[in-house]
């Protein structure tokens, strides 16, 4: 087995490798369009890019269920470790990078707030960058446009999962200009149509991605297989 990463609607990824399962961002009973419920989640990492419910709302049922492992900045690790008394984490912030089993995590800048469902401070806000054997996934969590996009498409990356809500994060038109930036060979657009104010047409901004970079654009359904190697 290569690695093979399933969309489970707005910002939640499923990522399995020969020797580990791994949830991004997981937002599973509250999600409308999400296929799949926390209890049914069997996983050995959980990586999230910040506090925000809709990325981090079933994080503790998952890692109770199974055990795993949290890999969040400083302020979410403290919060799930003194607010819930989950001690299983790992800090990775901002700039910083481990290796696991299954490959490496790195942590990228990100723009955008952090705060965690109770009001607590969580950290600065980020993004994820998997690299496993068979290649480099940049989850971009919440933000805006940032021109250090560039940076991070320096490191060479494969797919990019990008928001194009709009209001909460960028919209498609700076999304485009993202991938311009981060020159990765496949784009998925995510964080969108969960809820009425974030409803956007992913298939013309694929398009327009299409049109205006060397990057090929695909559109998924919550439940989809978005990446088999």
């Amino acid at each position: 087995m290569g690695t093979k990463i399933t969309w489970w609607g707005h910002s939640t990824y499923f990522i399995e490798t020969e020797n580990a399962k791994i949830v991004v961002d997981p937002y599973l009973n509250e999600n409308p369009l999400a296929t799949v419920r926390a209890e049914e989640v069997v996983a050995d990492y959980i990586l999230l890019t910040h506090g925000h419910f809709d990325h981090i709302a079933d994080a503790l049922e998952i890692a109770q269920k199974n055990d795993a492992l949290i890999v969040a900045n400083f302020e979410i690790s403290h919060w799930f470790n003194t607010t819930h008394k989950y001690e299983k984490t790992v800090v990775l912030n901002t700039g910083g990078i481990i290796s696991f089993p299954f490959g490496k995590v790195e942590m990228t800048h990100a723009v955008h707030g952090s705060q965690m469902p109770d009001g607590a401070y969580g950290g600065s806000a980020g993004g994820l960058v998997v690299y496993t054997n068979e290649g480099s996934y940049y989850f971009a969590g919440d933000t805006s446009l940032f021109l250090d996009m560039e940076l991070i498409g320096n490191r060479g990356i494969d797919t990019a999962f990008l928001p194009i809500g709009g209001q909460f994060t960028m919209g498609p038109e700076d999304a485009v200009e993202a991938v311009k930036f981060l020159r990765p060979r496949l784009v998925v657009p995510n964080h969108y149509d969960t809820w009425d104010t974030i409803k956007q047409d992913p298939h013309a901004f694929v398009k327009e991605v299409e049109e205006k970079t060397q990057a090929q654009g695909s559109v998924y359904k919550p439940g989809d297989i978005v990446v088999d190697c």
